[in-house]
């Protein structure tokens, strides 16, 4: 028998220099500069957070632990006294207070499901494929949105004003009374901002893909069925977001009642949050009162946006 033959093996080349080398580690260099550079361009809007929104918040909340209180006997004036949360209290107690949030409130309920309703309504008209001259519909629907408030109130006002506009004959209640003063201002508001939603919820529906709809009418949907079931569950997070910014909007109504102020005695100095925390400022000068309302006004804002995106997130799962 013959031995097997043994395995030749071949000595192993020797390393080259480049691969005995160590891995070099990753420069920081190009790290720091992404940071650098990612808080150079944060830092304008940074700032502008900071002057035009924190800054104001600490002064007003600042400016609502204290009240103007007579010294002594009254000779000497007026002097700043810590109050606390005083003036919280005395907002939160105050009647008016509680009447013009009741007012908003009530405003809130026919405003926002009337606006949002129109504005729905004539956006899917507008993405519907039987209208025609799209773009001056969409013109003369956002038309009123580029007037001014002060002065679309104003004309307002004169067209309900008696003997002088012709709306006062003709609507069923009296725009300038006590229970009519709500309808005309709500009838105002939605005037001036439906077109502004119009254009939004017109927008998103341009972003619906077309062969969901084109698959949507090849199984026998119709306009109706399409826009229930296609367009304005896509249009969701849209219709939120302007849900968030209409209720904000809603909570600071102002410009509509204070025209209405000149017309009527029916709107008071504090219908509304807005208007109560003016008349404490600038009529009264109790600045303590109005800051006060202020914060508690941003409060009720913040937390009804939260709620209502919370509600939107929820749906969107």
């Amino acid at each position: 028998m013959t031995a097997a033959p043994m395995p030749v093996t071949t000595p192993a080349a020797p390393a080259s220099p480049r691969a005995r080398r160590p891995a070099r580690r990753p420069a920081r260099r190009p790290a720091r500069r992404r940071r650098f550079t990612g808080a150079a361009l944060a830092a304008p809007f940074a700032l502008l957070l900071l002057c035009t929104v924190l800054v104001p918040i600490g002064y007003a909340f600042y400016l609502s632990l204290f009240a103007d209180r007579l010294s002594g006997l009254g000779f000497d004036g007026y002097r700043q006294v810590f109050t606390g949360f005083g003036n919280y209290t005395d907002v939160l107690a105050d009647p008016a207070a509680r009447d013009s949030v009741a007012n908003v409130a009530r405003y809130a309920v026919i405003h926002i499901p009337v606006m949002f309703g129109g504005a729905l309504l004539i956006a899917l008209l507008l993405d519907s494929a039987t209208v025609r001259l799209r773009r001056l519909w969409s013109l003369a629907v956002f038309l009123p949105y580029a007037v001014p408030g002060v002065i679309a109130g104003l004309i307002w006002g004169y067209l309900y004003s008696p003997g002088i506009g012709p709306l006062a004959d003709v609507l069923p209640f009296d725009p300038f009374g006590e229970s009519g003063v709500l309808p005309a201002i709500v009838n105002m508001a939605t005037w001036q901002w439906m077109g502004y939603n119009v254009i939004i919820f017109y927008t998103a529906l341009q972003t619906v893909p077309r062969d969901v709809l084109e698959a949507a009418r090849a199984d026998g949907a119709g306009a109706l069925r399409t826009a229930l079931a296609i367009k304005i569950p896509m249009i969701r997070p849209t219709i939120f977001v302007a849900l968030v910014f209409t209720t904000i909007g809603s909570l600071q109504l102002f410009t509509e009642p204070m025209v209405l102020r000149t017309f009527t005695g029916a709107v008071t100095s504090t219908w509304t949050p807005s208007l109560y925390i003016y008349d404490a400022a600038f009529i009264r000068n109790d600045y303590g009162r109005a800051a006060a309302a202020s914060i508690l006004l941003a409060l009720a804002s913040a937390l009804l946006s939260a709620l209502v995106m919370r509600l939107s997130s929820r749906r969107s799962r």
